[in-house]
């Protein structure tokens, strides 16, 4: 082993048995540039680190050796890198990584990456959701990691375990800047995985068909208060809209509590959206159809042709539903009429009998 690697090591257990995991993180920080240059030797370097021990040493290897693994072969690499993150975020000690949070959220977003278009995609779900718990304070904390989760969950199908995790109501949000100090990347960062978390997490639930959960999860990406719209507040705009459509029968004004730019760009943008939302005001199944036709392009552009037909397969249920409560009403009247009976209501009850 270079004699680079093994000062890394030497060093990583020297402060793990003092506990000087603070100054620890520092020292390793300016390491990554030192692994990256012995890229080939790291698995070396892990094999005389313990995971539980050493959770921070082995946490920086994992990082750079995660970060190096976009060659060609890395398909082939790709079960060895699978088990590698698997064992580590089942053995590591929780309280050494937290001093490293940044380091570690992004171990777990180079993880989703690697394996959200591959068939281990699934097998990951029940990986992240353990980095979840190993690194947050309670189950009612957000993590970056939760939107990773949502991802994979979304790419593989499989909203078991998600679920257990969104229908948990969120109270506090871990951020890195709790441990690195204000930075504006990771004040970007964090803004974009907490939006992400949202916007996946509304389309999880309108999914499984729980459509006020979905409203309420995109309600709130676009509401989150912003200096100017991000990509992921106005995809969830068009998903909110079409939700509303399903749900309520006409589109929602964006919540008050959006920043003016939000407010003044989101339509604009999603024009289609809206003009889909206007043909629905109008109750007539062949003018929403049109409004499909029209803007089929742009829907399936946006991946939310799907959603889009179910917005029109509820105006028919709706049109179904309100002709049948005419007609029903009418057949009552006639029925008060022929039975001598005071109302229409009086024959219903009857009816129903």
């Amino acid at each position: 082993m270079a004699s680079a690697l093994e000062n890394y090591v030497n060093n990583v257990r020297t402060k793990s048995s003092e506990g000087n995991f603070r100054i620890m993180v520092e020292q390793l920080n300016d390491s990554v540039e030192v692994l990256s240059r012995y890229w080939e030797l790291l698995d070396n370097v892990l094999e005389t680190l313990d995971f539980q021990q050493h959770s921070l040493g082995v946490l920086y290897v994992l990082l750079v050796k995660f970060n190096g693994a976009s060659s060609p072969n890395v398909n082939a690499n790709l079960p060895q890198m699978f088990n590698l993150y698997k064992e580590f975020i089942s053995q590591c000690n929780g309280e050494q990584v937290r001093y490293a949070t940044y380091t570690y959220y992004d171990l777990c977003h180079m993880f989703t990456s690697l394996i959200v278009e591959h068939p281990l995609c699934i097998q990951g779900i029940k990986v992240v959701a353990q980095a979840i718990e190993k690194i947050r304070l309670c189950d009612s904390q957000q993590t970056s990691i939760h939107a990773d989760l949502c991802q994979i969950s979304l790419k593989a199908r499989c909203f078991k375990t998600a679920l257990s995790f969104l229908d948990v109501d969120i109270t506090t949000i871990a951020t890195t800047s709790e441990v690195r100090g204000q930075n504006s990347n990771d004040a970007n960062n964090d803004a974009k995985y907490f939006l992400l978390y949202y916007y996946y997490g509304g389309m999880i639930y309108t999914a499984v068909k729980n459509f006020d959960r979905a409203l309420y999860f995109f309600e709130v990406c676009i509401s989150t208060p912003a200096a100017a719209m991000s990509h992921i507040m106005l995809e969830a705009y068009k998903k909110f809209v079409l939700v509303s459509l399903i749900l309520h029968g006409k589109v929602l004004p964006i919540p008050k509590s959006s920043g003016p730019v939000i407010s003044r760009f989101m339509k604009p943008l999603a024009q289609a959206y809206h003009d889909l939302g206007n043909a629905y005001a109008t109750s007539t199944n062949e003018e929403l159809r049109i409004v499909m036709n029209k803007c089929s392009e742009t829907f399936i552009r946006d991946k939310n042709m799907g959603l889009v037909k179910q917005v029109v397969t509820s105006l028919y249920k709706k049109n179904i539903q309100r002709l049948t409560k005419t007609f029903l009403t009418l057949s009552l009247s006639d029925v008060a009429s022929r039975a001598q009976l005071n109302d229409a209501a009086e024959a219903e009850k009857y009816i129903l009998i």
